[in-house]
């Protein structure tokens, strides 16, 4: 039984397990950047997705790569595709830089050097040969690369900095670069920053100055870390990759020049952790700094006898390329060998070198030299072609000076006008304000006169109408004491005669405005007056005035006024002596612009026949007439059965 049990409990952990390991599978087909890679369908889409993907080898090594690559190459050229052909060449010349087989690289970019690329693409094939013939120290090779890139517009400048460093010439290396990179980082560039203060670094600790190099370096740290922590800045894959993988190379440049410093102790840590960036970051790519930093952390950990730490540092599988890495390695070789007393061994590592510097050394003397000649040659053609530029570039600022000068005369000359234009404005604006200060109190002195004015306008009106008011009296008291009915009836005529016109003189100071008079309340004042007097025949009689709106002066309203005082006067007296039941009195006026008109009806007994008869003998009809004649019109009179209609235009 408990055999049984046991047996299906391992069966359960092994499906697990299977479990896992697929399902693991399957997450690393979907990270899998080889199988995307294939997974493209054009040519152009796999070209681009290789060369834009920063750790391409991170789940397959170059020559996975390398092999897949050669199997679409065949195809290739089975169908005869040359622009397929070109294409995979160039990729495979990037994996052949990534494995270190710098010979083969540049062979392949070589032959696909003749064929019309786009600037992109052609760009990516001048970088690998750039990069290629530095690692094979071919520097007459790779400056006729960098001319072609200045010349497509690719760089701005041929770079000889680097080169000068590679062939021993370290400090002129760094000053040239610091001349001419320095310049060209922006504030806010924390990359291009930490990478300067590294190539700085380097150049010191290469030139044996450790202790300004470590400097520069902590600086170059301080820049890549502000880089990778900057939240602000959303960073690519590929710029994070950069990043570390500048971070490893600064912590292996500090832990170099502590070992110069002979600070093995704090060198090795450092060391350790630069190769444990680079490759993590690096991975499948062929790095010489791993090298570099393997060889310097063995050299450490013999000088603090750990022989055991530094043998197995040195029997990793390093395949250094370069002339002296390969002399170092023996070098550390033979020296291990020496420290744990076999001399056999040591001998035979030193007389490796031994053999190695002979070989090398008459061929490699004269091999510098004619790189150097050809660095130096090249870098005095392009001291010449930027003194000519700059010759041609000083005329030019010489002309824009003149130029700028000339204009400067120009804008001098107009600014001396503006301003005196300016003067002369200023002048007249403040003899504008001194006339606007004048004019203003000219103003006040005018508005104080017209208050005035109005002021005694109004008195003498209130004083008019108080006149009038009382020669209204004084009638009234002559009617008491008159016995004749006819002179009673003159007399009252007269009265109401007065009475309108003190009626127009209190509507004027009653205004605000006194030159004109608003004729709709003054008709209505007018008839409730007359009415007052007739007050038996007065009170039934329906009157309608129509005369809204309208306003006249004084020289009119005192005409409009007695005619008004006699028509309405007469309607009391004689329209209606039977009766005032069905009375109606209708008053029209209006007065559009220059031309009015008045219109008077009743519904009255009407004129008697002889009134042209009478017309010269009543007081009231040739009252009448003088009035109107006043407004320069005539009154026109229409008669009919049951009622009378007295009209006239008037201006």
């Amino acid at each position: 039984m408990k055999l049984r049990f046991f047996s299906n409990f391992f069966l359960i952990i092994i499906f697990s397990l299977s479990s896992g390991l697929l399902n693991a599978q399957e997450v690393a087909d979907e990270d899998n950047v080889l199988k995307k890679f294939q997974e493209k369908v054009s040519l152009q889409e796999k070209f681009h997705f290789f060369f834009i993907t920063s750790n391409r080898y991170k789940e397959n090594s170059p020559y996975d790569w390398e092999d897949t690559v050669n199997v679409y190459l065949d195809t290739a050229k089975n169908a005869n595709d040359s622009l397929a052909i070109n294409h995979y060449k160039l990729i495979l010349s990037q994996i052949y830089y990534n494995l270190g087989e710098f010979d083969h690289s540049i062979s392949t970019a070589k032959e696909l050097h003749s064929y019309e690329w786009s600037l992109e693409k052609r760009k990516i094939l001048l970088n690998i040969m750039d990069h290629s013939y530095s690692e094979l120290e071919l520097y007459d090779k790779q400056l006729e690369v960098r001319k072609e890139k200045k010349e497509l517009g690719i760089s701005k400048n041929i770079a000889f900095y680097d080169i000068y460093s590679n062939l021993g010439l370290h400090r002129k290396a760094m000053t040239d670069y610091i001349l001419e990179v320095k310049k060209t980082i922006p504030e806010e560039d924390f990359y291009g920053k930490a990478e300067y203060h590294n190539k700085v670094g380097n150049y010191l600790r290469l030139d044996k100055a450790p202790t300004p190099a470590i400097t520069s370096l902590k600086k170059a740290k301080g820049y890549i870390e502000v880089f990778l922590n900057d939240i602000t800045k959303q960073k690519t894959e590929k710029e994070i990759l950069e990043g570390n993988l500048l971070k490893g190379i600064i912590e292996g440049n500090i832990g170099k020049s502590l070992a110069l410093l002979k600070q093995y102790d704090e060198a090795i840590p450092r060391l350790e952790s630069s190769i444990s960036i680079i490759k993590e970051n690096g991975i499948g790519k062929y790095n010489f700094e791993v090298i570099d930093n393997i060889l310097d952390l063995a050299d450490c950990h013999l000088h603090v006898e750990n022989y055991k730490e530094a043998k197995e540092y040195l029997s990793n599988d390093i395949n250094p390329i370069k002339y002296n890495n390969k002399l170092k390695k023996n070098r550390l070789l033979a020296s291990y060998f020496d420290k744990i007393t076999d001399y056999k061994n040591s001998v035979f590592y030193l007389m490796k070198n031994v053999r190695m510097q002979d070989s090398l050394k008459s061929n490699e003397s004269l091999l510098k030299k004619q790189q150097l000649s050809a660095v130096v040659a090249q870098e005095l053609e392009s001291s010449k072609k930027t003194i000519d530029e700059q010759k041609i570039d000083i005329e030019l600022s010489r002309r824009q000076m003149e130029e700028k000068d000339e204009r400067m005369n120009l804008v001098f000359i107009s600014l001396i006008f503006t301003l005196l234009g300016f003067a002369g404005l200023v002048y007249a604006y403040l003899k504008s304000i001194k006339s606007q200060r004048l004019i203003a109190e000219q103003n006040h002195i005018i508005e104080a006169s017209l208050v005035e004015k109005d002021s005694l306008l109004k008195e003498i009106h209130h004083r008019v109408k108080n006149n009038l008011q009382m020669v209204s009296s004084l009638l009234s008291l002559q009617t008491k004491n008159t016995r004749s009915k006819a002179a009673i009836v003159a007399l009252e005529e007269g009265k109401s005669r007065v009475k309108a016109m003190a009626l127009i003189h209190q509507k004027l100071y009653q205004n605000d405005d006194l030159s004109v008079i608003e004729m709709q309340g003054y008709i209505e004042s007018l008839v409730n007056s007359v009415q007052s007097v007739y007050k038996k025949g007065g009170h039934n009689i329906n009157i309608t005035i129509d005369a809204e709106g309208t306003e006249l002066d004084i020289d009119r309203a005192i005409p409009f006024g007695l005619i008004l005082n006699e028509l309405v006067s007469n309607s009391f007296k004689y329209a209606f002596p039977d009766g005032d039941e069905n009375g109606k009195i209708y008053i029209h006026l209006r007065k559009n612009g220059e031309h009015g008109f008045f219109e008077y009806t009743d519904n009255g007994i009407g004129l008697p026949e002889d009134t042209d008869e009478r017309t010269n003998s009543s007081m009231g009809i040739r009252l009448m007439n003088r009035l109107v004649n006043q407004l320069q019109s005539t009154l026109n009179i229409d008669k009919s059965p049951e009622g009378v209609r007295f009209w006239f235009d008037f201006k």
